[in-house]
C-alpha cells in the first residue's frame, strides 16, 4: 500500500508534566460499543450494550475538564446510533466547557446532511473510516451492506460544506495491503490520515470464540508491537474506565474515584503524547463577519 500524509502544522503548546499527576489533555471515549457494521479486525468489540445515564456522561466529563482536558472525541462502536445521545454530549462539550476541540469518529454510513446543518458547529473534527475505495474489499473487510465508498464521499463533502475538519482512518489488513489509494487521497484531501495497524486484543478479537476474529485475516499473521498506539492515546471506556495499554486492563471509573486517581493505576506516556505530535491544529473557529464556522 502506498500511503499519503497530510502535512499538518503542530501548535507550539507546552504541556507541563508532572511526575505523578498525568493531565488528560486530549480524551477518547468510547461511550459504547454497539456497532452496525462487522469488521473483522476491530478491536472494540460489542461485547456489552452498556450505555451511562447521560448526567453520569456529563459529570465525568466535567471531572476531565477540571482536571485539564482540551480536546474530546467521541467514539464506539458507532457513535451515530445514538445521534441524539451523541448530540447531547458534543453540545455540553462546546458550549458549557468552550473546549478546544470536540471530535467524532464515526464509520459514516448514519451521518446525514441534516445531522450536520443542526449539530456541526459543535464539531471541530470528524474521523470516517475507510479502509479501501474498491467495494469488494470493503464486503470482505465486514462492510456487507454495501455502498460504504459513496457514504463516505459524501460525508466528506458534507464536512466541507458545513466547515468541519475531515479526518480519515485506514487499518491496514490483508485485503488491503496492495491498494494504491493516493489518487483517492488525493481527492479528498482529509485534513488528516491515519494508518493503523490491525490490533489484536485477548478475548477481543483474537480467536474464534470471540465476537470478532483478527487472526482469521491470515494464519501467518504475527500482529507487530502495538505500544506507541496504546501508549499514545488516552482511552475510555462505556464505563468511563481507562484502559491500560494491553486494554484488559482497567482503572476503577472516574465516576468513583475520581481522574487523578483513576490514571494512576494504568499506563499512560504523556510525554511522547506531546512528543508525537498528540497536539496539533484541532480547532477550527468561527469568521466573526459572516458567522461561518471553518478551518483555521
Amino acid at each position: 500500500m502506498y500511503f499519503i500524509f497530510a502535512h499538518h502544522s503542530v501548535i507550539p503548546i507546552t504541556i507541563r508534566l508532572r511526575k505523578n499527576t498525568p493531565i488528560p489533555i486530549s480524551v477518547n471515549y468510547y461511550f459504547m460499543c454497539k456497532c452496525n457494521y462487522e469488521c473483522g479486525f476491530c478491536f472494540h468489540t460489542g461485547k456489552t450494550s452498556h450505555i451511562l445515564p447521560l448526567e453520569d456522561s456529563f459529570r465525568g466529563l466535567k471531572l476531565l475538564k477540571d482536571a485539564g482536558m482540551r480536546k474530546i472525541n467521541f467514539a464506539g462502536g458507532e457513535p451515530f446510533l445514538y445521534p441524539k445521545y451523541l448530540a447531547s454530549l458534543i453540545i455540553f462539550c462546546e458550549e458549557e466547557f468552550q473546549l478546544e476541540s470536540v471530535s467524532i469518529i464515526t464509520n459514516g454510513s448514519l451521518v446525514t446532511a441534516r445531522y450536520l446543518r443542526d449539530y456541526g458547529k459543535h464539531i471541530d473534527i470528524l474521523g470516517v473510516s475507510c479502509d479501501s475505495f474498491i467495494e469488494a474489499t470493503n464486503i470482505k473487510i465486514g462492510r456487507p451492506q454495501g455502498g460504504h465508498i459513496d457514504k463516505f464521499q459524501n460525508v466528506s463533502r458534507l464536512c466541507r460544506e458545513f466547515g468541519i475538519k475531515f479526518k480519515l482512518n485506514t487499518v491496514v489488513n490483508r485485503y488491503n495491503i496492495n491498494e494504491d489509494m493516493n489518487e483517492h487521497i488525493e481527492a479528498i484531501a482529509p485534513f488528516r490520515w491515519k494508518c493503523f495497524q490491525v490490533l489484536v486484543v485477548d478475548g477481543e478479537n483474537n480467536s474464534e470464540s470471540t465476537l470478532r476474529d483478527a487472526m482469521r485475516h491470515h494464519k501467518s499473521f504475527i500482529p507487530e508491537p502495538n505500544d506507541v498506539m496504546m501508549s499514545f492515546y488516552l482511552l475510555l471506556d462505556e464505563y468511563m474506565r481507562f484502559l491500560d495499554k494491553n486494554v484488559n486492563l482497567q482503572s476503577d471509573s472516574i465516576l468513583d474515584v475520581g481522574v487523578a486517581e483513576a490514571l494512576s493505576t494504568i499506563r499512560w506516556d504523556e510525554e511522547n503524547f506531546s512528543k508525537r505530535g498528540g497536539i496539533y491544529d484541532w480547532s477550527k473557529e468561527k469568521d466573526a463577519v459572516t458567522g461561518v464556522w471553518h478551518k483555521k
